[in-house]
């Protein structure tokens, strides 16, 4: 691996689409000219020219550059030979600026309905097409990696097509990050890791996938315009043994085992947008611009590499990160083995970004969450980066290197270029580009490096703006113990699906972990979960209620009384739910959401329980109307506000209380509106039914 402190200096070759191509093109061009009227000014009149001149060149170097560029970020200029040492290179045009990142747009007061329905149609599965392997091209020689010296003093070549090429990584302005702004302000684009199918899914898999459906729910039914991603990545080292071992080919492997990752997503009601397959044709169309961005940025340079690496993390490890085992076995930080690889690489330039991305930290302060991850990366970065290895040529199942087909790309490059492969990239133009930066990546602290660190980096190089944020969960236990195959711990989505129910599970993962953090579960707790919160408390809050409508008052939601200072407490508590909720979610805190809500539950039951609608039918009914009618109010802003959560249970609960669809949005929520009296509500239903223990054939 290169050492951090070189620097590549290339002279009279092509830059391509790069930004430094199109500033070094301009530059040439006004530097002689300039000269040319420094020498010929003897009069007055030339003086006053020439003085004009100057002032109008100093005000196009000191303009901003335009934020939306779409080349690459322009790396700084330098003097130019000893006649024009007191002119500078004029600065590259469009460099980039971050902006930061917009305000959500607030929810109209007005009935929305919401742009995607509580169970989304999810897309066909597209054909699976093998890449086929490019015809070898002229394998390009390895750029030199020349010694660099204390000022570096450049004779630029002035050509009709051709211009010189200077890469001077040591001014930080350059490469700022791009945080340009979508051009719709009210899209919200969301994602998951996209998952490794070299096995079947477990429980961790549908963890993540649940969790990043809730949030895009959320968002929707909050009035946004929502895409969400989620996939497999289908390439890698792993794949390869994985088929070998199974007599398929890595295609074959690939193409069952993403499926059923789909199925899973289908089966626990998770309503993506996109299901992406890195094996997908516009997949490797992608994944190779991006790697042409960075070359033409001289950040990709060819070298050799000899290192610790994790075929299960798919990850290269310094030594200092490795330890060795009672059993002789070096393992990397994730527990997993390490072997020692050495083999011709590419490189990417990660040493020159670190302080640029300490630069993003520092501006951007909630790019990463939650906060122990954002000290870790920071930390992490301080301590020094090191240039990335981003090839391999000991196996060929991945995207091929451009122009180099001996290698395919280390799938870091390939996995996470994923995420704007999903929105049309390389093609800006494509309509679901606008959703790009994403608002969000989910993803497990385990690979909170690769996209907190190499993710942005490699955006940088590109000229592509940063995500605005990253957030990591925590790991699921199984009664304390990590799942691992080897233990045979592993926990079967499907089976859990069956047992308790899909809105069952979805409740008790997002209510009992707290989102960042790690997590337990066990029979016991899901059970406990399913019989107190849902079926106890808002379960039999709804039935009693809807029921005593339906029994004595022929179904028919009663108008209310003058609410009492109760009613209003009462009400007052439901409609701040909402506001709670959005506050939650501005950070992920999906079980602060759902602890807001249940709060409001209880205290509904005690309200009920106090004011005892089933004497108050005798004693005083009109008392008992607004009890009862104050009571479904409630119960329909808990229906909507845990739509995201369970969206088939809160859906039916919904239909009891006759709520028609185009009124389930949160458009509907925090007081400005509230159920309609005299409406006739269908029969009641149990939507939530108690966990019995099946009992023994």
């Amino acid at each position: 691996m290169a050492k951090a402190s070189k620097t590549t200096v290339k002279k009279g070759k092509p830059a391509g689409k790069g930004a430094a191509r199109k500033a070094a093109a301009k530059a040439p061009k006004k530097a002689p000219a300039k000269a040319k009227a420094t020498a010929k000014a003897t009069s007055a009149k030339d003086k006053d020219a020439k003085a004009k001149a100057k002032a109008k060149a100093a005000k196009s170097k000191t303009a901003p550059a335009k934020a939306k560029s779409k080349s690459p970020a322009a790396k700084a200029t330098k003097k130019v030979a000893k006649g024009a040492a007191k002119k500078a290179v004029k600065a590259p045009a469009k460099k980039a600026a971050a902006k930061p990142a917009a305000p959500p747009a607030k929810t109209s007061a007005k009935p929305a309905t919401t742009k995607k329905p509580a169970a989304t149609k999810q897309p066909a599965a597209p054909a699976v097409v093998e890449t086929p392997k490019p015809p070898r091209a002229a394998k390009p020689k390895a750029p030199r990696k020349p010694k660099v010296e204390a000022a570096v003093v450049l004779d630029v070549e002035v050509l009709d097509v051709e211009v010189a090429e200077v890469e001077v990584p040591e001014v930080e302005e350059a490469a700022t990050p791009i945080a340009a702004e979508p051009v719709d302000q009210n899209t919200f684009y969301v994602t998951t890791a996209i998952a490794y199918p070299n096995g079947n899914p477990h429980i961790g898999h549908a963890y993540e996938a649940i969790a990043t459906d809730a949030i895009a729910r959320f968002a929707r039914l909050d009035g946004k315009d929502v895409y969400f991603l989620t996939g497999t990545d289908e390439h890698g080292l792993k794949m390869v043994q994985t088929a070998q071992n199974e007599g398929l080919t890595p295609g074959e492997l690939a193409t069952r085992n993403a499926g059923r990752f789909r199925d899973m997503d289908e089966r626990l009601n998770v309503s993506f947008d996109r299901f992406i397959r890195t094996t997908e044709p516009a997949h490797h169309r992608s994944v190779q611009a991006i790697w042409n961005r960075m070359r033409e940025n001289g950040d990709i340079y060819a070298d050799s590499y000899a290192g610790w690496y994790s075929v299960r993390d798919e990850a290269y490890y310094a030594e200092d990160e490795t330890v060795v085992g009672e059993d002789n076995v070096r393992r990397g930080p994730q527990g997993t083995p390490v072997e020692w690889v050495e083999e011709k690489s590419y490189f990417f330039r990660l040493s020159a970004y670190q302080d640029k991305l300490l630069s993003l930290y520092e501006n951007q302060p909630d790019f990463i969450g939650p906060d122990a991850r954002r000290n870790e990366i920071i930390s992490f970065v301080r301590g020094g980066l090191k240039d990335l290895s981003i090839s391999r040529t000991t196996f060929d199942w991945g995207v091929r290197v451009p122009h180099d087909d001996e290698h395919v790309m280390y799938v870091w490059v390939d996995a996470l270029t994923n995420y704007i492969t999903g929105v049309g990239f390389p093609d800006e133009d494509d309509a679901n580009w606008k959703y790009w930066p994403a608002d969000v990546h989910v993803i497990g602290k385990d690979i909170i490096r690769f996209h907190a660190v190499y993710w942005p980096a490699f955006l940088m190089s590109a000229g592509v703006p940063v995500p605005k944020r990253v957030y990591a969960h925590g790991f699921l236990f199984n009664r304390g113990e990590k799942m691992s195959k080897s233990v045979g711990n592993v926990v079967d989505p499907f089976n859990l699906a069956d047992q308790y129910g899909v809105d069952q599970l979805r409740y008790f993962f997002l209510r009992e972990v707290p989102f960042g953090q790690d997590g337990n579960y066990n029979h016991e707790a899901i059970v406990a979960r399913i019989n107190a919160d849902l079926a106890n408390d808002l379960g039999n809050l709804a039935q009693r209620s809807l029921s005593m409508i339906a029994k004595q008052l022929g179904g028919v939601l009663p108008e209310p009384g003058e609410f009492s200072a109760n009613d209003k407490a009462m009400l007052a508590e439901a409609d701040a739910m909402i506001g709670a909720a959005r506050k939650a979610m501005a950070t992920q805190q999906i079980h602060q959401w759902l602890n807001a809500v249940w709060s409001v539950v209880a205290e509904a039951n005690r309200y009920f329980a106090g004011e005892a609608p089933w004497a108050l039918a005798k004693t005083d009914p009109k008392r008992q109307h607004t009890v009862l009618y104050v009571t479904a109010e409630v119960i329909r802003q808990v229906a909507i506000l845990t739509q995201p959560v369970m969206p088939t249970a809160s859906a039916k609960l919904l239909d009891s209380l006759g709520i028609p669809a185009d009124e389930r949005s949160f458009a509907q929520l925090g007081g400005e509106v509230r159920i309609a009296p005299g409406t006739q509500l269908p029969a009641p239903q149990a939507v939530f039914p108690r966990y019995i223990e099946p009992t023994a054939a």
